[in-house]
């Protein structure tokens, strides 16, 4: 994994990306993972609010956000990276924490879809493919309930075979990944956000070491 943020990852982002000036940076990515155009993007305020009262183990998650497509599909998504203990576990209870945590909103939205995107710097899955969509249906009596979609990319799995065209998805995640300086070059110089990502976690270890 990128080096930058090896040390509590969860952590380390979430200071970096957790706020409005990162929105653009937020909306790039989730655009390049779930293949989707996004037309209004708002960082919904659970995670700042409730991480001083919530046990050390449950201080994951890098943010979580309310969208609007170009198809005007209103969305919750999180983002969070998973160490190798209670995987499955993790899945669930963040998917959980984000999907229930509409009910501390200001305002009268209704409930969305949400969708989850686990970021894992270890093998785990069986599958030779580095991306996993997990959907679970679940059912009321005769009610089908909302579907349940959380995205598992197990980055050590990802290989970029043309470094000199990468698509966005594939710059984002050779970022996340680690990758050589001349490859980092090429990705800061194509993409913007990657770039001003780069910038800020360079920032946050100088002040982090000055502390």
């Amino acid at each position: 994994m990128n080096r930058k943020f090896i040390s509590n990852s969860n952590y380390v982002f979430r200071k970096i990306l957790n706020s409005e000036e990162s929105l653009s940076i937020l909306k790039n990515f989730i655009e390049a993972i779930l293949n989707i155009k996004i037309k209004e993007i708002e960082l919904n305020p659970y995670l700042t609010k409730k991480e001083k009262y919530l046990p050390s183990e449950e201080k994951f998650g890098i943010a979580d956000v309310r969208i609007k497509t170009n198809e005007n599909e209103e969305m919750n998504v999180g983002i969070q990276f998973i160490d190798g203990i209670y995987v499955q576990t993790k899945m669930l209870l963040y998917y959980s924490q984000i999907h229930l945590n509409q009910q501390e909103y200001d305002g009268n939205r209704e409930f969305a879809k949400t969708i989850t995107i686990n970021l894992l710097d270890f093998n785990y899955f069986a599958s030779k493919e580095y991306e996993k969509t997990i959907r679970i249906k679940t059912n009321q009596g005769d009610i089908q309930l909302e579907e349940i979609e959380m995205k598992a990319i197990e980055l050590p799995k990802f290989r970029c075979y043309d470094r000199e065209n990468m698509t966005e998805r594939e710059q984002w995640l050779q970022y996340l990944k680690g990758c050589d300086e001349k490859t980092l070059k090429k990705i800061k110089q194509q993409n913007e956000f990657i770039r001003a990502l780069d910038e800020k976690a360079e920032d946050y270890w100088i002040k982090e070491k000055m502390e």
